[in-house]
């Protein structure tokens, strides 16, 4: 009777890879010898990043170089390795051969508390360049037994951080709004507004527009069409000549007194360009779920059958937008 053939255990996923990285780690182990940190540079510069430099040498030994970055250091140490590794190799050991070992590490890491060094190895490698890089895990204890001695795993008391970036401020920016792009309004304290009308009115009101004013509340006492119609021109003026949202409101009255507008248009028009006074929806882009402020307005304006006002927007465009 003879023995059944051993079967081969089949080849799991990510085998031959795991099995890459332990070969390339031992190939790395094995140049274990006794050196001494030459480079302890808190705040080495490689192009437009930073990182802590500790570079162990011997003489007749390979070079290795252990990075250390912090999160908020940008470019990241994975994203631009290449450039680090050569950076390091022409200034500090350019009489080696090949580049030097190079080991980095990032914290605090994205999953654990304390983030693991990489060894970091490069398929190519020429005078003072390197490319197609790969990472595997490195403990604290082969780093210190590859270089002989303690290796500092911190950022360093020399670290500087980086200083914040300024949050761009919010720029006002004054806009042409279709009416039944807003939201539907609701204003309080005028019983002359209903707080909305159903589409059907809306309808009838653009075809069959209100121009004379009535005695119920201010807003309803003159015309949101000349009103509304000086508006758009000014706007479409100023932002050819440049105008600030800023000096709009100065702007805007002395378009009205030039078009003849009387002093319950004027009001209204300057009222439509105030930063402070403006219709400002709320919502971003172009859904507008309600309203910062100008409700009784809006509604005086689709009560008189208006189909497009001005409204303000804060946003993060080109100062020189209106």
């Amino acid at each position: 009777m003879t023995d059944a053939p051993q079967e081969t255990p089949p080849t799991r996923p990510g085998d031959a890879a795991l099995s890459a990285f332990r070969e390339t780690l031992a190939e790395v182990l094995n140049l274990a010898a006794p050196r001494r940190r030459t480079v302890d540079d808190h705040m080495f510069r490689a192009g437009r990043t930073s990182f802590r430099l500790q570079l162990f040498t011997a003489p007749g030994q390979r070079a290795v170089a252990v990075a250390t970055q912090a999160e908020e250091e940008l470019p990241s140490l994975t994203n631009v390795a290449e450039s680090c590794v050569s950076a390091v190799w022409q200034q500090h050991c350019p009489d080696q051969e090949m580049p030097p070992v190079w080991i980095e590490r990032r914290f605090p890491g994205a999953f654990d508390e304390e983030p693991d060094f990489q060894l970091v190895t490069f398929s190519e490698t020429e005078p003072y360049r390197v490319g197609d890089p790969h990472w595997c895990t490195i403990s604290t204890e082969q780093i210190v037994h590859l270089v002989g001695g303690q290796v500092a795993e911190d950022r360093g008391e020399g670290y500087v951080p980086p200083e914040p970036e300024p949050e761009p401020e919010p720029e006002p920016r004054f806009e042409a709004m279709a009416l039944w792009r807003l939201a539907q309004p609701h204003p309080f304290r005028e019983e002359c507004m209903s707080g909305g009308i159903p589409w059907w009115r809306r309808w009838i009101k653009r075809v069959f527009r209100r121009h004379g004013g009535r005695s119920c509340c201010w807003y309803h006492s003159g015309d949101w069409h000349r009103v509304n119609r000086m508006a758009l021109a000014a706007l479409s003026r100023a932002r050819h000549e440049g105008v600030k949202a800023d000096d709009m409101t100065a702007y805007a009255d002395e378009y009205g007194v030039g078009a003849g507008a009387s002093e319950w248009e004027r009001l209204a028009l300057r009222t439509l360009y105030s930063l402070g006074d403006a219709i400002q929806p709320s919502g971003s882009g172009y859904t507008s779920n309600g309203f910062i402020n100008g409700q009784h307005r809006v509604q005086a304006m689709l009560d008189a059958g208006v189909h497009q006002t001005v409204i303000l927007r804060y946003t993060e465009s080109d100062s020189s937008a209106q």
